[in-house]
């Protein structure tokens, strides 16, 4: 839908939350809200069952709009996660079980799926929360499907995203929705968001994806690998700079970050292809040369293979145009 009228978010407040949990989508809809190229009207509110103040999980204290039972009917309710969400308040739990179904939409951010869970919202869904937590997801409630990989998930109008930062993701997802990727995208480079990521993309980058390696030289090969995409990656020719045959390079490679060498590369090149795609202005082709793939049909492959997008159809979504933005 455009933004032409108010879009009202209430985000929920909770003894033990986490703070960015609530903050970062926070600043994506009163972002959104400001950009000169949009008419979205968000009304973002915070609400704690009684109105009274809360302790973030790192200390902060929050002081809410409203009680949750004053706060209405929402547009989005979004329901933040934290150490709170380990002993949740039953009162707060049979709130949502009744509130939440008559929210437009409804949003979780990493633990926060567990209380959208308790509440009977996940069941017979697909979601996802903190890597972390998933496999205790699954196990403490059956009925939900729960997909460890994206950042974030939709099914129907509930959203579910992994950790923290993944909910500034999930918000801008749902700004793009509301008034546009230009808008969406314009709020996150002003956010210095580094990558506004699709809810497909895994939880982890590359590097975050893998263990670091203890000996000093695959650690440096590790952060070379990265730097140089567009190198000769082959085993061999990593094995000689590591000054190993390439049998005992393999074997070390895996044993220490917990993938193949061909593994590692092919996920550094990929990310580097999206990068690249989302922040410069090279064709296709050339983003393939400089990456690595050396024939723009590798790269396509690989992008439809993990991504589910071409490389043509990923620029299209994810690279912003120019628009103005006023903080």
């Amino acid at each position: 839908m455009h933004c032409m009228s108010i879009h009202r978010v209430l985000v929920v407040l909770f003894d033990g939350v986490q703070s960015l949990d609530v903050t970062g989508p926070m600043e994506v809809f009163t972002g959104a809200a400001r950009h000169h190229a949009c008419d979205a009207r968000y009304v973002v509110q915070t609400a704690s069952l009684d109105g009274g103040p809360v302790r973030c999980s790192s200390g902060l204290t929050l002081v809410p709009d409203v009680a949750l039972d004053a706060a209405g009917t929402p547009d989005t309710l979004l329901v933040p996660g934290g150490e709170g969400t380990r002993s949740a308040d039953p009162r707060l739990v049979e709130w949502l079980r009744g509130a939440a179904p008559c929210a437009g939409r409804i949003v979780s951010v990493c633990s926060g799926a567990f209380l959208l869970a308790q509440a009977g919202l996940l069941d017979g869904r697909r979601a996802t929360t903190h890597w972390a937590y998933c496999d205790l997801l699954g196990r403490l409630f059956p009925a939900v499907a729960v997909d460890p990989e994206p950042i974030w998930v939709r099914d129907g109008n509930v959203m579910t995203s992994a950790g923290v930062t993944a909910g500034i993701d999930a918000a801008l997802a749902l700004v793009e929705e509301d008034a546009g990727r230009e808008v969406a995208l314009m709020v996150a480079r002003h956010l210095v968001v580094f990558l506004r990521r699709p809810g497909g993309q895994s939880q982890f980058s590359a590097q975050l994806a893998v263990q670091v390696a203890e000996r000093e030289p695959l650690r440096e090969l590790q952060q070379w690998i990265a730097d140089h995409p567009a190198a000769d990656l082959s085993v061999e020719a990593l094995a000689a700079r590591a000054s190993l045959s390439p049998r005992q390079f393999a074997r070390a490679f895996r044993a220490e970050v917990g993938v193949t060498p061909g593994r590692y590369v092919d996920d550094v090149r990929l990310e580097a292809a999206r990068r690249m795609l989302e922040d410069s202005a090279d064709g296709v082709e050339t983003v393939a040369r400089r990456c690595g793939y050396g024939a723009p049909e590798t790269m396509r492959r690989a992008f439809v293979r993990t991504l589910g997008v071409a490389p043509a159809e990923y620029r299209r979504r994810f690279q912003p145009r120019p628009v103005s933005y006023s903080p």
